[in-house]
């Protein structure tokens, strides 16, 4: 069913999103790091993960609680690793370690073919897509995780919320091939909890199976979500499984006392994050059937999938790159109403001008 959406400059967002993390204590370059990657993922539609989550997040879990410390700054640990680093976050902005973490893991792969790094106490990186789609674009196979703010849901077959919704995100190079890169980012949920947000917003019900009430029973109604249930089964509740096992790896404690800090103060309550970015020289066999070159491959390889009746099947990325392509040709970030209701209280907060909605060009898509 076609939506009206309103086109608010990119500029315009930024400076109302930048406004309100510094309001909040962040310092410049943490409130353009958090302006960008929100504003990234309105670029591509990515509305689970908008301005609004990023600072509704914060105000949960980060600055507004123990989670996230404005200013911070990151600490390198000590390694014998020389294509791998391990961070001490120090409660950072996700955002601005999440940019940092993905630069020093490409530049690792420029020198060694792959590069790793591992952040103990961090916070919320929010989209982990925007991460290696960025690096993708750059010409990088790119891999990141995370354990998110809560454990929020239930494992295949239990009863109690004891895992979060932890994303996995793969970005591909593929745009020489296909004119976008391939970007396979999901969360280990059937729905990540920022759907649910959205959903009560637009006054929609949730997908079957997706969540259950505070009874366990499954609900499809935004306002009695009380957990989430793991996408496929046990298929998704492995996947979910992966992020706390790596993150316990590098540091992090047990995923039922995440961002809750009035518990047991000896236990630690951040998140942890895992990047890897590898050049693609580093994974080439150099030989390709019938003198193709690698980029020519993975598109002979794609096609291939996509013939045989196929044709009418998308590519993950593919929706993110046309939503991209309209946000371009409308001239702005495109926002719902009940979008650009939220961003006011945001205004308010921050003392920022409201965004009048007569003053905003609108399209129906």
């Amino acid at each position: 069913m076609p939506e009206k959406y309103f086109v608010i400059p990119e500029s315009q967002h930024n400076a109302l999103t930048e406004a309100a993390y510094r309001h909040r204590g962040f310092l410049p370059d943490e409130a353009a790091d958090g302006a960008r990657l929100c504003a990234d993922a309105s670029r591509h539609g990515i509305r689970t993960h908008n301005a609004i989550k990023a600072l509704h997040l914060d105000h949960l879990f980060g600055s507004g609680s123990k989670g996230c410390v404005p200013g911070a700054q990151i600490e390198e640990l000590p390694s014998r690793f020389e294509a791998a680093r391990a961070w001490n976050a120090n409660r950072k902005l996700g955002q601005s370690t999440a940019y940092r973490a993905m630069d020093a893991a490409i530049a690792l792969a420029d020198r060694y073919g792959v590069g790793t790094v591992a952040v103990d106490n961090a916070f919320h990186y929010l989209w982990g897509g925007g991460y290696v789609m960025d690096a993708a674009k750059r010409g990088y196979l790119a891999y990141t995780n995370c354990t998110a703010a809560l454990a929020e849901v239930v494992p295949f077959g239990g009863r109690f919320p004891t895992l979060g919704t932890n994303p996995h995100s793969w970005g591909f190079p593929t745009t020489e091939a296909l004119g976008f890169p391939v970007v396979i980012d999901w969360a280990t949920s059937v729905i990540a909890m920022g759907r649910v947000q959205q959903l009560k917003r637009e006054g929609l019900p949730l997908p079957p199976l997706a969540a259950v009430d505070k009874n366990g029973e499954p609900t499809i109604d935004p306002h009695q979500v009380s957990s989430l249930l793991p996408f496929g089964g046990h298929k998704g509740y492995g996947l979910s499984l992966i992020d706390e096992i790596v993150g316990a790896f590098v540091g992090g404690s047990l995923p039922t006392l995440r961002s809750r800090w009035d518990r047991d103060p000896s236990e630690k309550h951040a998140c942890t994050f895992f990047f890897q970015a590898i050049h693609p020289d580093a994974v080439s066999g150099r030989a390709f059937a019938k003198g193709r070159s690698q980029a020519a491959n993975v598109a002979a390889v794609i096609a291939d999938i996509l013939g045989h009746g196929n044709e009418k099947c998308m590519l993950p990325g593919q929706p993110e790159a046309a939503w991209a392509k309209r946000c371009a040709e409308a001239g702005g970030l495109l926002f719902t109403e009940a979008e650009l209701v939220a961003f006011n209280e945001i205004a308010q907060e921050a003392g920022s001008p409201r965004w009048a909605l007569p003053a905003h060009r609108s399209v129906v898509i």
